[in-house]
């Protein structure tokens, strides 16, 4: 079931790094698939990794829309990814979840029966739960998504982003702590100060 518009707009009219620390432990399905979020990377457009940095683009243009817009893109020319947008030019990826709806359709996207592996990098969470560019620029309160919020905020690690050349000494990965289903574990830099 989506999720009421108004809802959403205030969830992610907010900083980036406030929200993608909020993401962690919320569901997110795409039409009925998907599962609990347990990392997230922040990016704003002042910073040198984001895909905005450079102000809008074709590629870039729904960072740029109302807090709650998917925006999906490819890296590596192979695996899409999905982020959503909180204030203007700034986004969230969602880098691993848990899987808990749908395994079975996830397991025959994927190929593959670990369920650690199913969601464990952006990659691997775009396609086992279908998502390709024809998500991209959707409002995420519209079907086929699905995001109900954690029901109690915990404490998260933080670290370094992965997978950039730029801006990595800044700590906007999240993640729950000791979670099997990470794409990457964290050092034991302890929980972040919220």
């Amino acid at each position: 079931m989506a999720a009421d518009p108004s809802f959403i707009k205030r969830y992610f009219d907010d900083d980036v790094v406030a929200v993608a620390k909020r993401l962690i432990g919320a569901q997110f399905l795409v039409d009925g698939i998907g599962g609990t979020i347990v990392e997230t990377e922040a990016y704003t457009q002042d910073e040198p990794a984001s895909h905005s940095f450079r102000g809008p683009t074709p590629r870039n243009r729904p960072m740029f829309n109302a807090p709650g817009t998917v925006y999906v893109y490819r890296i590596y020319g192979m695996h899409w990814c999905v982020n959503f947008v909180c204030h203007p030019g700034s986004a969230v990826l969602i880098r691993a979840l848990v899987p808990t709806e749908g395994i079975e359709e996830m397991i025959g996207r994927r190929g593959l029966s670990d369920l650690r592996k199913l969601c464990a990098g952006p990659g691997r969470l775009t396609q086992a739960l279908g998502i390709d560019l024809s998500h991209n620029d959707r409002p995420l309160s519209d079907t086929p998504f699905s995001l109900i919020p954690a029901s109690v905020e915990g404490p998260v690690f933080a670290g370094p982003r992965i997978g950039i050349t730029k801006a990595v000494d800044l700590p906007w990965r999240f993640g729950l702590p000791d979670s099997r289903y990470l794409s990457k574990p964290f050092t034991k830099n302890g929980p972040s100060e919220d």
